[in-house]
């Protein structure tokens, strides 16, 4: 086993913090996305409501995704060591979690290739299975890194390390922690997602949002205090910043519920939005010592960390460079794209032919 590392670089602990930023930009936007697509086979009942809650999510969830495949780009270049052991022990659910992403996305582009009912109504409920898929297993996975997935040297002495035991599927979901965030975060997204439709439309299917964003809530609100006080209090205590975290995610989820009840869907949004940043942040403020792993022979802290699972200075001074120069440029590309669509749609504003593509890419 390696000894432990010495103290972080600057660079180690500035791209741990970017990386953090890309996941938290990932889960905050997609997020929307995800509760919106689960949503379209229940709230939409005719086809201009479903295509009026595309519509919400169309110009915008391809740009989305982009923040995933940053993060994940970011994690292989900056921290290999951390990179290579998660999705190489992880790999079935990131199997499945590709297979959400990609039915998803073709259900997006595909049901408005045909008129038929029937061929719309399986593409619906291809995006809203893709996006619950997708929602259940990073809940699950989030919430062990919360719990510490356990590694060994893949042999004495070897610098490579792997999840132990290995295959390890049927570990990750047997957690209590994990179980518990993996119901959470899709509740979560489906309140986020309904307050989004709510922010975007008008007319019934504004209403029927609403009035679904009122009832989730509550379910939202209630899960995630329990999962806040297991991960917070029971498994990971982190002291006085990850309680005040959790205080402020518990104080910006109630207010959602309540500036939705209330009618303000801008306010509500920025409540469900506030919520997943601070608990996002949480997660990530126990994961910075050692990565969401622990020794699984026992010790007291993990071999694989920030230190030792990172790349060289040099290779981080390279990526902080292009990552000044063209983060910049997706943000500001994609605010653009959100301040063009930033008005409210109905069914008034879909023509009536149904042939006609019922996606903006």
């Amino acid at each position: 086993m390696l000894p432990l590392a010495a103290e972080p670089t600057t660079l180690q602990v500035v791209w741990f913090i970017l990386i953090a930023v890309l996941w938290i930009g990932y889960l905050v936007l997609e997020g929307f996305d995800y509760g919106v697509a689960m949503l379209i086979p229940f709230l939409g009942k005719t086809e201009k409501e479903k295509r009026v809650m595309v519509h919400t999510v169309g110009p915008v969830w391809d740009g989305n995704e982009v923040w995933l495949l940053t993060a994940g780009g970011a994690m292989f270049a900056a921290f290999p060591g951390w990179y290579a052991t998660l999705f190489s022990g992880l790999y079935l659910p990131l199997f499945l979690i590709l297979v959400g992403l990609i039915i998803r996305g073709v259900a997006f582009e595909y049901r408005s290739k045909h008129p038929d009912t029937r061929w719309r109504r399986a593409f619906d409920w291809m995006a809203s299975i893709g996006s619950f898929v997708v929602a259940l297993v990073f809940g699950v996975a989030f919430g062990n890194f919360v719990y510490g997935l356990p590694v060994a040297p893949a042999a004495p002495g070897s610098q490579l390390f792997v999840l132990y035991p290995s295959p390890y599927l049927f570990q990750l979901f047997v957690t209590p922690l994990g179980l518990l965030c993996g119901i959470v975060l899709p509740v979560l997204f489906l309140f986020h997602g309904s307050v989004y439709l709510a922010l975007k439309t008008k007319g019934e299917i504004h209403d029927r949002a609403e009035k679904f964003a009122q009832q989730i809530g509550w379910v939202a609100l209630a899960g995630g205090a329990v999962f806040l006080v297991l991960s917070n209090v029971v498994v990971h205590p982190t002291g006085l910043p990850g309680l005040l975290l959790a205080l402020l995610a518990a104080v910006a989820l109630g207010g959602a519920l309540w500036m939705i009840r209330q009618g303000r869907d801008g306010a509500a949004f920025v409540g469900t939005t506030l919520t997943i940043l601070f608990v996002a942040i949480g997660i990530f403020l126990t994961m910075w010592p050692d990565l969401g792993f622990k020794d699984a022979m026992g010790g007291a802290a993990s071999p694989l960390n920030r230190v030792t699972a990172a790349s060289t200075d040099f290779t981080l001074t390279i990526m902080l460079v292009a990552a000044g120069i063209f983060v910049p440029i997706v943000v500001a590309y994609q605010s653009w794209v959100y301040w063009v669509f930033r008005k409210r749609i109905s069914v008034n504003n879909i023509p009536d032919d149904a042939a006609e593509p019922a996606l903006a890419s």
